[in-house]
């Protein structure tokens, strides 16, 4: 024993073994989004891929950290935007791209999406549907291939016959076809089912269901409920028995309803919920994911003659404007929110702005910013690794110009990005 202690001291003596190396990050001002409190002068260390410890002070290196100079920035945690398209982006008269891109064309698009999304500070996102093109993405950006934020997919949305995630909506009807519960199209309970087990099989992470027509879809409707109770029952039963939260797009507040009751985890955009809508939310704990952003953008790019087609266009300039507005009534109420933007009816890295519109809408800006962390770890349910900076959580750090608490402004002015402990942005 005593030669095993001798030969270990002489070992450390000669450097052959020293302590692990850390990167220590000295921050200016930390806001503590879970006590939605900002402490100065605080030191985070991180070892590998995780956070080992959170220190009052500026917190001295061995000879082998790494100091992060970050006293005269903001840091926080990595932002979550759990309403992403990230296959996408808008464009006048991008409907056509349906019918000139192929599917690699659209890889190749999302690994610029992708890469933007990320250095806005947004180190987790959730994408709500696509062509599927978006699990390999997420699969990319896991294997180290690509560039990107932590990806949580729902793959391929789930909708009706015409209804807002019907992907043929639109075209002439030689081409229409019949789509059915592989392209996420179903009409009736067996269906339902069948739609759900062909997202797990396709390597999905969540559902994304469309309970409510749409804006930016090809048909003449904004807000009618697009799903039968019974369908959403077994959507939701079946989504459970593999292990899918499920977000549900829904602007009327009819379908909201029932998909509310039938168990969403989510509701996106939320658009025409009324009070008995309120009640439902808070009664089941169902989230809010407001995407006030979305609704100012598509009613601007309405504006620009031929943005949209004629269909499209006078639902964009109804809808739009009104959902900072229902995002007000639901704060006010007590609603859960978390921050999320349908990023891709945007350009993407635009995110930060949703932060400065739920500010205009009355929430404190510190909580806009928890609504971006810790309440979109709760949401996806990984509150264990995700959405604060503590000890044993995943690094994922950001650090901003300014002061965002007082100027909200400033979540545009984003310097450092460290998402699993690597930096892919320092000042």
């Amino acid at each position: 024993m005593k030669r095993l202690f001798s030969l270990f001291v002489a070992l450390f003596l000669t450097g052959i073994i020293t302590h692990a190396q850390q990167t220590i990050i000295h921050c200016g001002k930390l806001i503590d989004v879970k006590n939605k409190v900002v402490m100065e002068n605080m030191s985070v260390m991180v070892t590998g891929n995780k956070i080992t410890d959170v220190k009052q002070g500026y917190v001295q290196p061995g000879t082998a950290d790494k100091v992060i100079d970050l006293k005269n920035y903001t840091v926080m945690p990595g932002l979550m935007d759990m309403h992403v398209h990230l296959e996408g982006e808008t464009k006048r008269g991008g409907v056509a791209d349906r019918f000139t891109m192929n599917p690699q064309d659209v890889a190749f698009e999302s690994v610029r999406y992708s890469n933007v999304t990320l250095l806005a500070g947004f180190t987790s996102v959730r994408d709500l549907g696509g062509s599927g093109v978006n699990i390999s993405l997420r699969n990319a950006v896991n294997k180290g291939w690509i560039v990107g934020p932590r990806i949580y997919t729902a793959g391929k949305s789930i909708a009706t016959t015409g209804g807002h995630a019907d992907p043929t909506n639109g075209y002439r009807k030689s081409l229409m076809g019949d789509p059915g519960p592989n392209e996420g199209v179903i009409n009736g309970a067996d269906d339902a089912r069948k739609a759900v087990r062909q997202r797990y099989k396709d390597g999905s992470d969540l559902i994304k269901i469309t309970a409510t027509a749409g804006v930016l879809s090809q048909a003449k409707d904004a807000s009618g409920a697009q799903f039968t109770e019974e369908e959403l029952k077994a959507i939701i039963e079946t989504a459970k028995d593999y292990g899918f939260k499920v977000a549900a797009h829904a602007h009327g507040a009819e379908g909201m309803k029932r998909a509310i009751r039938a168990g969403v985890t989510s509701i996106e955009h939320g658009t025409f919920m009324d009070d008995e809508a309120i009640e439902l939310f808070k009664k089941y704990g169902t989230w809010l994911v407001p995407t006030i952003i979305a609704g100012k953008s598509t009613a601007d790019s309405a504006k620009i003659p031929g943005y949209y087609s004629d269909i499209v266009t006078p639902k964009a300039l109804s809808v739009g404007p009104k959902i900072q507005a229902t995002f007000t009534k639901a704060y006010k109420a007590g609603v859960k929110i978390a921050f999320g933007t349908d990023a891709g009816v945007f350009a993407h890295g635009k995110n930060w702005k949703e932060f400065v519109y739920m500010v205009e809408g009355g929430m404190p800006a510190i909580e806009a910013i928890a609504s971006a962390t810790c309440n979109g770890a709760e949401l996806l349910g990984v509150s264990e690794i995700l959405g604060t900076i503590e000890k044993g959580k995943l690094a994922d750090i950001i650090a901003v110009n300014g002061d965002p608490v007082k100027d909200i402004s400033m979540m545009e002015n984003v310097v450092f990005v460290m998402k699993d402990g690597k930096i892919y942005k320092n000042k």
